[in-house]
């Protein structure tokens, strides 16, 4: 009779006691009316002209399936390696919990789970990641709570749409575009096994970082599936003698993140604020964005590294500004900084696109003399770059071989105020001063806009915006954008686009370009900035514009590194792989181009060749050949 009264009071005061720990550890459980709720912001995925993933940003969900519409490998897949007894137990594995403790104690460690699918779900969908007494409690309130209010398919399929499978995807949808290029209703017995081994450890398992531990981890998977009878030894057989082919990665190394952030900054301008996952395809070329990673890794390690430089830009552009290749910077993990869009440098000589052509629109020609000679404007006294003077020359030869005094006097002669005018209309946006430094580029520009402004000249006077959107679609495949040809029309008359192809044409066949030669017709310019804090070479041919910076975050100097030297090499390194097999094309307004005999730098006037852009009445044809001279 006793026992019997103190079994009740016992009882009593234990379920007492488990009611205050369930109100203790339930009255902040989160809230759980909003399960069919969206629970991710639109993902974008930007790729490569070819089709190439270049990035993701935001989580990858695919379409939401059903388990009925699944091929049944892959649920059996998952039960068998997370949750034999699924259907079975009421949200708590005792048995499992109960083998799990056995193992862990026999290991002294933590070496195998006691989490139910639906454990799994309570935690994933409600509560943090963190491992303490009251969250363990809160999962399996939850869980109780899930297997109260839906069926073991439903909280299977909920489980299916919301895992995390690694490389940024949720659900196995996702997952099976991402890593076969299929959707999950069309993969094979194997594909099942690798995405149910990713539940694991997705990131240690995903086949874009370690294709052979995922494959290894299939084979696992492949195994408890004949253990729990869902397959046949011959079948599991069947599906290891033929494995999957994983979805090709990305071709563009990492460097292509500075192109890819670039283009998701701007995305909100083409299509605005959208609430479905959107696709972005882009300009950039797979082969092209290699050969610059490679060209600007091989310098910065080697020549650049012997001479104090550490950081380096490349961009390259279509004539009509479609961005091919971008390198923002020796290394994306440890700085996202791009150096080709973002960084503002001083120009040096390479702004002297703008100064030569103000000096043709006011009536300069390419013959024009002009002396090297010392100088002073307003108190201030310009200098060459070798502190010499050779005399009485033309424009031409001035532009050849860069003299600062030179071009100090022609922007006086043209007015500073209209090579403002030029340098805006040709896209440079960033702040210049109408100083009388102006002429040897002591504003600051970005590389992009430098490039995208002697682009113009490689697209036969007309105008060119740097672009790098062609396409965007929402995932339905539905089109929010396509480019349809934008720009700000004709910037630089045809007679000029003539002249100042052929004066930047000579600054490679003859002047400090000269180590940037290619064997076909090509046009640019140089330019260093005081103290060697920066050394720059754009250049172009018929086919392709490309610019490259090189310096250091902080200015520092480099040790005397100018445009002539490591940019310009680079410039020729990276434009001889990329138009490699392509047939060489005059310059606009240029035929072919005739040699012309070499001359040296020195401090007495160059002696005037007899052929050539340099001889005399060059010049005077071809500007009677435009009509532009009787």
């Amino acid at each position: 009779m006793w026992s019997l009264k103190w079994g009740l009071t016992l009882a009593i005061w234990g379920a007492v006691a488990l009611a205050g720990v369930v109100t203790y550890y339930a009255y902040d459980l989160p809230d759980v009316g909003g399960l069919g709720a969206a629970t991710r912001q639109p993902s974008v995925t930007v790729l490569a002209a070819d089709g190439a993933t270049l990035a993701t940003f935001g989580s990858l969900y695919g379409e939401p399936v059903r388990v009925g519409a699944l091929p049944p490998d892959l649920p059996h897949a998952v039960l068998a390696v997370e949750d034999r007894r699924f259907y079975s137990h009421f949200g708590i594995d005792l048995l499992g919990l109960a083998r799990a403790v056995v193992v862990n104690f026999r290991a002294g460690r933590i070496v195998q789970g006691g989490s139910t699918i639906t454990q799994q779900l309570a935690k994933n969908l409600f509560l943090t990641p963190e491992r303490t007494l009251r969250r363990k409690v809160q999962e399996t309130l939850l869980a109780f709570w899930l297997e109260h209010k839906f069926t073991k398919d439903q909280i299977l399929t909920i489980y299916l749409n919301r895992v995390y499978l690694g490389a940024g995807t949720y659900g196995v949808d996702a997952a099976a575009r991402k890593y076969f290029g299929k959707p999950a209703a069309a993969v094979s017995l194997y594909e099942a096994a690798v995405l149910a081994g990713l539940l694991k450890a997705p990131s240690r398992y995903a086949p874009t970082r370690a294709a052979g531990l995922a494959r290894a981890r299939a084979r696992l998977v492949l195994r408890a599936m004949v253990e729990t009878g869902y397959i046949t030894e011959p079948r599991a057989a069947d599906a290891l003698a033929h494995p999957a082919g994983f979805a090709p990665a990305a071709g563009p190394g990492p460097s292509a993140r500075y192109f890819a952030d670039w283009v998701a900054d701007q995305l909100g301008s083409f299509v605005g604020s959208v609430d479905d996952d959107l696709v972005v395809t882009t300009t950039l070329e797979p082969r092209l964005q290699r050969i610059a990673e490679a060209e600007v890794a091989a310098l910065l390690s080697g020549p650049g590294k012997a001479v104090g430089v550490t950081q380096a830009a490349l961009v390259a552009l279509a004539p009509d500004g479609a961005v091919r290749a971008m390198v923002g910077g020796r290394d994306y993990g440890t700085s996202q900084f791009n150096r080709a869009t973002q960084a503002l440098r001083q120009p040096g000589s390479a702004f002297k696109l703008f100064v030569y052509l103000a000096g043709l629109e006011q009536g300069l020609g390419p013959e024009a003399r002009m002396a090297d000679a010392p100088l002073t404007v307003s108190g201030w006294s310009p200098r060459n770059y070798d502190g010499a003077y050779l005399g009485e020359m033309s424009l031409v030869q001035a532009l050849a071989l860069s003299r600062n005094t030179v071009a100090v006097r022609v922007a006086e002669k043209a007015g500073r105020e209209n090579v403002v005018s030029v340098a805006r209309r040709l896209g440079i946006t960033t702040p210049l001063t109408a100083g009388p430094s102006l002429a040897l580029g002591a504003g600051e520009v970005t590389l992009i806009e430098l490039a995208s402004a002697y682009a113009a000249l490689a697209n036969d006077g007309v105008g060119v915006w740097a672009y790098g959107i062609e396409e965007v679609r929402d995932r339905k495949g539905r089109v929010l954008y396509r480019r349809r040809g934008s720009g700000p029309g004709r910037v630089v008359a045809p007679q000029h686009v003539a002249v100042m192809n052929g004066m930047l044409a000579q600054v490679i066949a003859e002047g400090t370009g000269k180590a940037a030669a290619l064997s076909r017709p090509a046009a640019g310019k140089t330019g260093t900035s005081q103290d060697f804090r920066d050394a720059w070479f754009v250049g172009y041919t018929a086919d392709l514009v490309a610019g490259v910076w090189l310096g250091n975050d902080d200015e520092t100097p480099m040790t005397r590194v100018t445009g002539g030297g490591l940019p310009a090499r680079l410039w020729r390194a990276f434009m001889t792989e990329a138009l490699a097999g392509r047939p060489p094309r005059p310059l606009p307004g240029l035929g072919p181009e005739p040699a012309a005999p070499a001359y040296a730098e020195k401090a007495a006037p160059p002696e005037r060749p007899t052929a050539g852009p340099l001889a005399p009445g060059f010049w005077g044809e071809l500007l009677r050949s435009l009509g532009l001279s009787d």
